[in-house]
């Protein structure tokens, strides 16, 4: 029979890439790492690591069995919270992946109001842009993910990749211009993006950056994009020094109150849909759910 703690000392080890860091990081022995993968290999009938140099790798069946480890642990997990709730026996725990935006706008109010709510429940806040914190989601290293695409179309090529997933919609967040404070076109009520061809631009994070080029190429033209940065701090600062043009999602902005940068309604509108995410399994445990009720609630007052 495998058990579920051999299947967590065996995705450490897949991870890390050795016996060693993988105690590191479960904080247990080196010898223990060794004797719970012989147990598991035991149980399984066939070697799932083998020995490659200075490294190890996984065999076949070692690759099969660490595919599936997510989804075991996740429901594992989902078992134990939901058992716990109903018995009272302890309080919840969640561990919440947000893109930065989100991080300093819906999520501190969120977690305010479930800690008034639910005061014992345990949450944990690490920070990813998505694609990585929808792949934390599934490799079972978070229980709600915080992310966002673009457009948000049914048929969209992000929308098939999230079909295995709980889909949260929260709130559609209109991409804003940001000029400098002198700029020919401050003072405007709206800016058509095609105004903005012949500007020096400053770019965000990758994904938001290829929406960037993807929206200029439709309205004919390539953006000279000068700096590109993940900070939006940053882009908000190098556009108030005057050296280019943005344009950010209004959550961004809203996180960001820079000088000498006058915003400005863009042209066609561009959106996009900020959505939480959880497994199936993971859905119905109690702790999970309450994030899910107040990160919607959330978004819900800023509409």
């Amino acid at each position: 029979m495998i058990e579920a703690r051999h299947l967590r000392v065996l995705r450490a080890v897949a991870t890390t890439g050795s016996f060693s860091a993988a105690a590191r990081e479960l904080g247990c022995t080196q010898p223990a790492v060794s004797q719970q993968m012989k147990a598991l290999e035991a149980s399984a009938g066939t070697p799932l690591i083998v020995r490659a140099g200075r490294g190890m790798r996984l065999t076949q069946a070692g690759e099969a069995l660490v595919r599936h480890a997510a989804g075991i642990l996740a429901g594992l997990t989902a078992a134990e919270e939901e058992v716990a709730a109903i018995a009272g026996l302890r309080a919840g725990r969640v561990r919440l992946v947000s893109f930065p935006s989100g991080s300093s706008t819906l999520v501190p109010t969120a977690l305010a109001a479930l800690r008034a709510e639910h005061p014992g429940t345990q949450v944990s806040l690490e920070e990813a842009e998505p694609p990585r914190s929808v792949e934390m989601l599934r490799a079972g290293d978070c229980d709600v993910a915080l992310a966002f695409r673009y457009g948000g179309a049914a048929g969209s090529a992000e929308s098939q990749e999230w079909d295995d997933l709980v889909v949260r919609p929260l709130l559609s967040d209109r991409l804003v211009g940001l000029v400098p404070q002198g700029h020919r076109l401050a003072s405007a009520e709206s800016v058509g993006i095609g105004e903005l061809a012949e500007e020096p631009w400053i770019a965000g994070c990758p994904r938001c950056r290829g929406q960037l080029v993807q929206v200029c190429a439709e309205a004919g033209f390539t953006p000279r994009i000068d700096f590109a940065t993940d900070d939006y701090p940053a882009v908000v600062g190098l556009v108030g020094a005057g050296l280019g043009v943005a344009v950010l999602p209004r959550l961004a902005v809203e996180a960001v109150r820079g000088r000498g940068v006058r915003e400005v309604r863009v042209e066609p509108a561009v959106r996009r849909e900020v959505v939480a995410l959880t497994l199936t399994d993971l859905e119905q445990v109690p702790a999970v759910a309450a994030t899910l009720r107040q990160l919607e609630r959330a978004a819900a007052a800023r509409v």
